[in-house]
């Protein structure tokens, strides 16, 4: 091929990701909503991973997934340094959740998606799949204004005040665990509300950027390493701060990360470490949520819901489609 007609990855991120990487998460939501309200959180997440990959190997690239679950979950997952594409194209990361909540689409509950990032090769943090502390806001507010090692209070009252308003009409997202109980009680202490979820932190990262829709004006608290880079991938298309730093508690993270090109186990990263270049994420809904309605199954027809986020352009777009065609579902 000449030099010519040769094609960078920014260009081929531009020419799929509107319509293939929609197609990817679709499959996957609709794979996983088949088995919503079943009970069975593995089943639903296998049946999303096994779409994910499929379509995620159809796809003019060389793909290596460098945020994943397969080392933690015991289902079989989209694993850390797996290859996908057809290898025609150019090298580019793969960030994956091919069902975040699983908990949520086995109750039919509230927030459950598909969800995935692609972006330039060596662009998106290598990480392995462990947990992260992670404080998050939306755009329009002084670089800085957050720190993940300041306290709880500080942060509150530093947002209340570059927003204008008393901590008591701030409102913080944190998820509902028991490592969360003094954190908590820190935000209430400042007068700040607290909203509670029981799983879905990248649409609680998200959360922050439009607080006028959800209320929520900062996002606190451990979750996972790879719905931070998702997140913060979301981050970087529509705006806002986020920092994160891995929890490597044992000597076997220290290892694996150190493996993966982590040389600092203690490092605070900014937006621009855990996602930078030219990045894309694509979200389906699985259930219905605050970002996005769940798979609709018509009698003739299947309803799914996409957003889709670019950092180049600052686009988003909203994708809403009626699917006819059965098969590419494997519903026949």
């Amino acid at each position: 091929m000449s030099d010519a007609k040769k094609v960078g990855p920014s260009q081929v991120i531009e020419r799929i990701l509107t319509l293939e990487l929609v197609r990817v998460t679709e499959r996957a939501a609709v794979a996983a909503a088949r088995l919503r309200g079943q009970g069975n959180e593995k089943a639903a997440d296998q049946a999303a991973v096994d779409a994910m990959r499929r379509e995620l190997n159809r796809l003019p690239i060389d793909g290596t997934v460098v945020i994943g679950e397969g080392e933690r979950d015991e289902a079989p997952m989209l694993f850390i340094g797996e290859t996908l594409g057809n290898g025609s194209g150019p090298k580019v990361d793969i960030a994956v959740d091919p069902l975040e909540g699983t908990t949520l689409c086995a109750k039919d509950m509230p927030g459950s998606v598909a969800v995935m990032a692609m972006a330039e090769g060596g662009t998106l943090l290598a990480a392995p799949d462990v947990y992260m502390h992670k404080i998050a806001i939306g755009p329009g507010y002084p670089t800085g204004l957050v720190d993940l090692d300041a306290s709880p209070e500080d942060n509150i009252h530093a947002l209340a005040k570059a927003k204008g308003v008393p901590p008591a009409e701030i409102t913080a997202l944190v998820l509902d665990r028991p490592r969360h109980t003094d954190l908590i009680a820190a935000i209430r202490r400042t007068g700040a509300g607290v909203r509670l979820i029981s799983d879905g932190d990248v649409a609680g990262v998200i959360f922050t950027t439009m607080p006028e829709e959800t209320g929520i004006d900062i996002y606190l608290g451990i979750g996972a390493a790879p719905e931070g880079v998702l997140a913060a991938g979301a981050l970087r298309c529509i705006g806002g701060q986020m920092q994160g730093r891995l929890i490597l508690d044992t000597h076997e993270k220290r290892d694996r990360a150190a493996k993966m090109g982590v040389a600092d186990p203690n490092r605070r990263y900014l937006l621009d470490d855990l996602a930078r270049g030219d990045v894309v994420v694509a979200l389906t809904g699985v259930t219905d949520g605050a970002l996005v309605k769940g798979v609709r199954f018509r009698r003739d027809t299947v309803e799914t819901e996409t957003i889709v986020y670019r950092s180049h352009t600052g686009t988003v777009r909203r994708i809403q489609a009626e699917h006819r065609d059965f098969e590419k579902f494997h519903l026949t």
